[in-house]
């Protein structure tokens, strides 16, 4: 099944709310751990800033990283931590490991 192409400016706008999408869902479920992520699917909420500002940065946009995490995060990163990381079980930190010595960085 074929679909007519959607014009750049459209898919841009498709784009956008999908991110904002995730973001929310992110947003809405914080027991859900970087560390599990990155296990899972090899990105986090901290890649997910680190992109949002190599993107600004190629649109001539200065944003620290602190900044890019408190608009990925919703709220500081500090905060976030202080509220919803958990420690790592040994189980997840060995498959973190496992991951990192097979993978070229995320």
């Amino acid at each position: 099944m074929s679909q007519p192409p959607i014009p750049p400016a459209e898919t841009e706008k498709l784009e956008a709310a999908a991110f904002r999408a995730l973001l929310a869902h992110l947003r809405a479920n914080p027991q859900v751990q970087n560390i599990d992520l990155m296990n899972l699917a090899g990105f986090c909420r901290n890649c997910l800033s680190r992109w949002y500002r190599e993107a600004a940065q190629a649109q001539g946009i200065t944003l620290s990283d602190p900044a890019a995490r408190e608009i990925i995060y919703g709220m500081p990163y500090k905060e976030w931590q202080a509220l919803h990381q958990k420690p790592a079980s040994p189980q997840a930190e060995a498959a973190f490991a496992a991951r990192q010595s097979g993978a070229q960085g995320h």
